[in-house]
């Protein structure tokens, strides 16, 4: 087996998402080769072409549509392969269809999969898929990871954000739980500029009455149907993802210990309530994966919730 390269992704899946995720690794001076994969073997090839077109703009990198042979020595590799997610369908509705699909990816990269490479899940229901991968691929539990919820702590941060007319990196939030219609929104943990965000109108002084209950439901409901709404308008999500998946690989191949929403594995938590399952929470992430995963003190009721979003997932296993 070769030595991994520590500055290569290979991207399985060549669809919106998975183009939209290249084009923005492209961006990135950390990564140096990028690989595509698709079964519509003249797609990743022109989106690779297209993508060389641009070198020249941006510095030497190395980008191709590969074969499952190339992931012998990638760091990560994104499966953003999959069946879309159409209007009006659930996350979890996708789940029978694309472990399907999975099983064929599977099989086609065990043979050549390294060790040490990091899997990164990307396809809905993602959590789901998260832990399927994980029994199917034989890495460790940490080396296998999901996009989670970085997107949709990153839409409740834009929210808030314009809501309170704060920037939305100085919003510190999460949201926890199943990446899609059980999440929780963790405000018992959410601060604006240090102060909580219950005590934030008081003390600013300026803001829409953020503090009321009924404001802060109406913006987490907004969250869990962002995506939705996107669909609905344009037909599938893919410029968040690819940033949030970005924003991911980055923690990843800089070694960044970054605490970040992803999907892992969690073994036992808040007194055994949880168990055994793929879940979004706080974790850290480095270039081992996601290594550890943390619990604020969520509130009785955010953590009643997290556990029903878990058994939520758990029925689809």
């Amino acid at each position: 087996m070769k030595n991994l390269n520590n500055r290569k992704v290979v991207i399985v899946g060549d669809g919106m998402v998975g183009s939209s995720i290249a084009y923005t690794l492209l961006l990135k001076s950390n990564i140096q080769d990028i690989v595509i994969i698709d079964v519509n073997k003249d797609k990743a090839e022109g989106d690779a072409l297209d993508m060389n077109h641009a070198m020249s703009l941006l510095g030497p990198k190395d980008i191709k549509a590969g074969t499952y042979e190339d992931i012998e020595d990638a760091h990560i590799i994104v499966i953003t392969a999959g069946a879309a997610q159409k209007p009006g369908e659930t996350r979890l509705q996708l789940c029978d269809k694309n472990k399907a699909i999975f099983d064929s990816i599977f099989a086609q990269m065990k043979p050549h999969l390294n060790p040490e490479s990091i899997v990164l899940i990307v396809t809905n229901p993602v959590d789901i898929l998260t832990h399927y991968a994980y029994t199917k691929l034989g890495l460790p539990a940490n080396q296998v990871i999901g996009s989670g919820t970085v997107l949709d702590t990153a839409r409740l941060k834009f929210l808030l954000s314009e809501d309170t007319r704060i920037d939305p990196r100085n919003i510190h939030t999460y949201v926890i739980g199943e990446h899609g219609d059980s999440e929780v929104m963790a405000y018992s943990v959410t601060y604006i500029a240090g102060v909580p965000i219950y005590d934030f109108c008081d003390v600013c002084g300026r803001c829409k009455n953020l503090h009321h209950l009924k404001k802060l439901e109406e913006i987490g409901k907004e969250v869990v149907t962002s995506a939705y709404k996107i669909i609905e308008k344009k037909g599938s999500t893919y410029y968040g993802i690819a940033t949030a998946v970005g924003r991911i690989i980055d923690a990843i191949v800089n070694d960044t210990e970054s605490v970040l929403t992803v999907s892992s594995f969690v073994e036992d938590a808040l007194n055994g309530r949880i168990k055994d399952v793929y879940l979004s929470v706080p974790s850290i992430v480095n270039q081992h994966g996601a290594v550890k995963t943390l619990w604020p003190a969520y509130s009785e009721d955010e953590a009643e919730q997290l556990i029903k979003s878990a058994n939520t997932l758990k029925q689809f296993y």
